[in-house]
């Protein structure tokens, strides 16, 4: 089961591992961390107060604090 890595830039989280998944989805940064801690899932970031306060413009998975 591949880790799952935390854009220190963005803070959007994906399945990490392979070649393919070197740099963020979302924003292209290659500062990747596992040293993240808690989440937030976005599904409407244009409707939402945390995503405004987070600077989320992407639906998708999100970490709260990156190290």
């Amino acid at each position: 089961m591949a880790s799952r890595l935390a854009c220190r830039e963005c803070h959007f989280v994906q399945e990490g591992g392979g070649v393919e998944r070197e740099s963020c989805q979302n924003c292209g940064s290659t500062s990747l961390t596992e040293d993240w801690a808690g989440y937030v899932v976005v599904a409407h970031p244009e409707d939402s107060e945390i995503a405004e306060e987070m600077e989320i413009t992407e639906p998708g998975t999100y970490a709260l604090k990156v190290r």
